[in-house]
């Protein structure tokens, strides 16, 4: 079976255009603040997120919401479909920066590190290989600057 016909429920999973640029901490007991790392390509997240979602959908099943910081993104909808499915998005000012929090519809969580898109590639591999790391609970700041 390909990603391209499997099936969560009726959530039909459709595969990215382009692979997100993503680093997840092994499934196991949660450790730290972020669950893993994703560096987008832009800072358009309407356009960012259907891959990523098709992604993490492997983990999570259907996706629900995305929150993020209002201020590091471009402005985007309060819902968008992707892969046949209307996902809600909430910008706000209280997220903290450089993450973005997914919630699947079973109400799993996962937040994720981002690392700014124009961030040098040496210092963004090293910072999502940190927050990627099992056992790692650094903080969001700490993660970032352990790629300076």
């Amino acid at each position: 079976m390909t990603l391209r016909d499997a099936h969560v429920g009726s959530l039909h999973r459709t595969p990215p255009d382009r692979t997100p640029r993503l680093r997840l901490k092994p499934k196991a007991r949660q450790s730290g603040y972020v669950d893993g790392a994703w560096w987008p390509w832009s800072n358009d997240l309407q356009k960012e997120l259907p891959d990523l979602l098709a992604v993490l959908s492997v983990r999570l099943g259907g996706i629900d919401r995305v929150s993020y910081n209002l201020g590091e993104w471009a402005t985007a909808p309060t819902k968008f479909t992707t892969g046949g499915t209307k996902v809600r998005l909430g910008g706000f000012t209280h997220q903290p920066i450089n993450t973005i929090e997914v919630l699947g519809v079973d109400r799993t969580r996962m937040a994720l590190l981002v690392v700014p898109p124009g961030t040098d590639p040496d210092n963004a591999h090293a910072a999502m290989m940190a927050a990627a790391s099992p056992g790692n609970d650094a903080p969001v700041d700490a993660l970032l600057k352990s790629g300076e």
